[in-house]
């Protein structure tokens, strides 16, 4: 069964998106302050997908997300009632996968939450039967093995988020060929967050940091302007 955590502190929404999903055949686990949140994500037992609101008392979603990260593979679906592009942006940036404003339609959470299950995870790699690849051989080389569902720069693993796994995978793939946000959009999420290509633009910003050894000046993935990203595998 699906386990899914839910950060809210509505007690009425808590319950009313609890009956829902449950019909849906999740197993959901309630908490209404992140520190209790926390607590639970330490649990080995893990979750598969998080609901995490960004407004609640004593620590926010965004510190929550930010330190949940580290610890958890699971997507995390933001639902907010703030709908400015920087407060969207901010969530990605602390480590959120995919996020919905409130009001929001409730066949549209599941239908975002089905779509995350359907996507590949770190757990079962992209593909079988990849090889490892350099990426970039100068000084510690960057492998990325995607079996393994690992990127290591010499000795160091460098750990990835299901969604940078993804769009690694998708670059990889595509190694020398320009793709376009809407590219991405399409074939990382599926479908593009309300429109907005620049979510693409956060998660190379964050990939950038763990892949290049020079992030504020790339040279393995790259910015085509007007067009979009290529990786240049060195």
């Amino acid at each position: 069964m699906t386990r899914l955590l839910m950060l809210e502190d509505d007690a009425g929404l808590r319950a009313s998106l609890r009956m829902v999903l449950e019909d849906e055949g999740y197993q959901v686990v309630e908490a209404a302050e992140a520190e209790q949140a926390l607590v639970l994500v330490a649990d080995p037992v893990g979750f598969d997908l998080m609901l995490v609101d960004l407004m609640l008392g004593g620590m926010d979603g965004f510190s929550f997300i930010q330190r949940a990260r580290p610890q958890t593979q699971a997507p995390i679906l933001v639902m907010s009632a703030r709908d400015g592009v920087e407060d969207i942006v901010a969530a990605l940036e602390a480590g959120a996968d995919d996020y919905v404003t409130k009001p929001f339609l409730v066949e549209e959470v599941k239908a975002r939450l089905r779509a995350w299950l359907r996507r590949p995870s770190l757990a079962s790699g992209a593909r079988a039967g990849t090889e490892s690849i350099v990426l970039d051989s100068r000084g510690g080389r960057l492998v990325f093995d995607r079996d393994a569902a690992s990127l290591t720069r010499g000795e160091d693993e460098i750990h990835l988020t299901n969604t940078e796994f993804r769009l690694l995978s998708v670059l990889v793939d595509n190694a020398g060929r320009v793709l376009s946000r809407a590219s991405l959009l399409e074939h990382v999420w599926e479908r593009g967050f309300f429109g907005d290509e620049r979510i693409v633009d956060v998660h190379v910003r964050r990939l950038r940091k763990k892949v290049e050894v020079e992030p504020s000046s790339p040279d393995l993935l790259v910015t085509v302007r007007g067009l979009g990203y290529r990786l240049d595998v060195q």
